[in-house]
C-alpha cells in the first residue's frame, strides 16, 4: 500500500454525480451543468479558494464531453508550453478531431505576455480554456482574455459536504475501509480544513497514519495535538495560505508590528507572491485605517507599485517598512461601515428618486418642471457651506457615516457638528 497516491487523489470524483459541493453551478438544472449537458461549453475561469474542486471539475468536464485534456500549471509553464499545446490542438482541428480543453492551474500567475499567447486560440475556438485561480480574476487576468471567458465562482465546501467526503472515504477507500474509525468529535477536523476538501483528506490521512492499528478514535483534542505537530509551516499552494494571510492581516489590524512582520516573514520564506501581500495591505489601509490616517493608503499604493517594479528579494524591505507603518498607525473602520450601511440602505429602499434641487437642468423643459430649483452653490456662501438636504426625501436625515474615535476623525466630527448642528449628533 506504500505506493498508493495520497487519499485526496484516491478520492477524486470521476463524474458530476460524485462531485461534492458547488450545487449552484453543477447541481441539477444549474447553469454550468446545463452548459456541460448541452455540449456548448464556453471558455471559463474558475475562481475560488484552494481545495474546492476546480481542477477536478475541469477534468470531469473533459471526460463527460469526451474531449482531450491538456493541463498546464502557471508556476512551471511558459509561453513555449502554451504554444506547443495550441499547435497540438490546431492539428486536431485540421484532422477533424474533437477539440481539447486546456486547463491552466493558477492562471493568475501567468504574465501578460503568457496570457496574450492564449488569445488567438481561445477566440478561434481551437481550445476551450478553463483557468483556475484563487485570486480575483478582475485583477489578475487581462481584460482581453477575461472578456472571452465566463467566470464561475466556487465556494468553500459546507460542513455537510466535508463530512460526507469523510464518510465516503471510510467506506470506499482501499486503505480506510479495513479500519474501524470512530469520529467522536468533528469540530477540530472541520475547522482545520477551512472548507478545503484536499486539506481535510490530507489531515485525515495524517491522523490515520499516526494512530497505528485498525481501531482509531478521533477527538478534538487528539486531532489538534497530532496535526499541530505535523503540519507544514507554509504552503503557498493552499494548505495554510489563508490561515497565514489571516494572521498577517489581524496582526496589523490589532496594531502589533511584531506579529505582522513575523507573518510577513513566514510568507516571504514560503515563496508567497509579494504582489498578493502588497495588495492585501492596500485593502487593509482603507478597511482598517481609513481616515484615521489617509497617508496609509498612499504608502500602501507606493509599496504595491514599488514591489511590482523591483521584485524580490529587495522588495522585502519595502514590504517590511509598509507593514510596520500600517501596524503602528491609528485605526478606523468608519469608511468600511459607512459603505456597508449605504449599500444595505439602497437594497432596502430601492431606487429612490433624486431630489429635484439636486438634478441638472440642461433643457428649458427640465428647468420649467423644477429641476435644479432651490439648489445652492456651496462656494457662494460663507465658509463654502450651505444647509441643504442631499439624501432622497424618504431617507432624509439618515446617519450613514459614523466617524471613528481618533484624532483626525474627531476633528472631522467637530467640523460636522459645527456645520450641521443637530443633524450630526454623535
Amino acid at each position: 500500500m506504500t505506493n498508493l497516491p495520497p487519499l485526496a487523489e484516491r478520492m477524486r470524483p470521476k463524474n458530476l454525480d460524485d462531485y461534492v459541493g458547488q450545487k449552484h453551478l453543477v447541481g441539477k438544472g444549474a447553469v454550468l451543468r446545463k452548459a456541460i449537458e448541452s455540449g456548448s461549453l464556453p471558455s471559463m475561469i474558475f475562481w475560488g479558494p484552494p481545495g474546492v474542486g476546480k481542477t477536478t471539475l475541469a477534468y470531469i468536464i473533459s471526460q463527460t464531453l469526451y474531449r482531450p485534456f491538456f493541463a498546464l500549471s502557471a508556476i512551471n509553464s511558459g509561453v513555449k508550453d502554451v504554444r506547443e499545446v495550441i499547435e497540438k490542438a490546431a492539428l486536431l482541428k485540421e484532422e477533424g478531431e474533437t477539440l481539447p480543453i486546456l486547463f491552466i492551474d493558477e492562471i493568475h500567475r501567468f504574465s501578460k505576455s503568457q496570457q496574450d499567447s492564449l488569445l488567438g486560440a481561445v477566440e478561434r475556438g481551437t481550445v476551450t480554456l478553463i483557468g483556475a485561480t484563487t485570486e480575483n480574476p478582475s485583477f489578475e487576468v487581462i481584460s482581453a482574455l477575461l472578456s472571452r471567458c465566463q467566470v464561475y465562482i466556487l465556494q468553500p465546501l459546507e460542513e455537510d459536504d466535508l463530512l460526507s467526503l469523510l464518510k465516503k472515504a471510510m467506506k470506499e477507500d482501499v486503505v480506510l475501509r479495513d479500519k474501524k474509525i470512530d469520529i467522536k468529535e468533528d469540530e477540530a477536523l472541520l475547522r482545520l480544513s477551512g472548507g478545503d476538501a484536499r486539506k481535510l483528506l490530507n489531515i485525515f490521512e495524517l491522523l490515520v497514519n499516526a494512530f497505528k492499528g485498525k481501531k482509531i478514535e478521533l477527538t478534538n483534542e487528539n486531532v489538534l495535538e497530532h496535526v499541530q505537530q505535523n503540519m507544514a509551516l507554509y504552503d503557498k499552494g493552499g494548505e495554510q495560505h489563508y490561515d497565514i494571510i489571516s494572521a498577517f492581516i489581524k496582526s496589523m489590524r490589532g496594531s502589533d508590528p511584531n506579529g505582522a512582520v513575523y507573518w510577513l516573514a513566514r510568507m516571504i520564506v514560503g515563496g508567497e507572491d509579494p504582489l498578493f501581500i502588497a495588495r492585501r495591505m492596500l485593502i487593509l489601509a482603507s478597511e482598517d485605517i481609513g481616515n484615521a490616517n489617509p497617508n496609509a493608503l498612499l504608502l500602501a499604493q507606493a509599496c504595491f507599485e514599488s514591489v511590482n517594479k523591483i521584485g524580490m528579494p529587495e522588495s522585502q524591505l519595502i514590504l517590511s517598512q509598509t507593514v510596520i507603518y500600517l501596524a503602528t498607525s491609528p485605526k478606523s473602520n468608519s469608511a468600511t461601515t459607512a459603505i456597508g450601511a449605504a449599500i444595505a440602505l439602497v437594497k432596502q429602499t430601492g431606487d429612490l428618486p433624486v431630489p429635484l434641487h439636486l438634478r441638472n437642468a440642461p433643457t428649458k423643459l427640465m428647468k420649467n418642471i423644477g429641476y435644479g430649483k432651490g439648489y445652492k452653490y456651496a462656494h457662494s456662501f460663507e465658509g463654502n457651506f450651505t444647509d441643504l438636504d442631499f439624501l432622497p426625501d424618504a431617507i432624509k436625515g439618515t446617519k450613514i457615516y459614523d466617524p471613528g474615535n481618533n484624532a483626525r476623525e474627531n476633528e472631522a466630527k467637530e467640523r460636522l457638528k459645527k456645520l450641521w448642528g443637530d443633524r450630526y449628533k454623535y
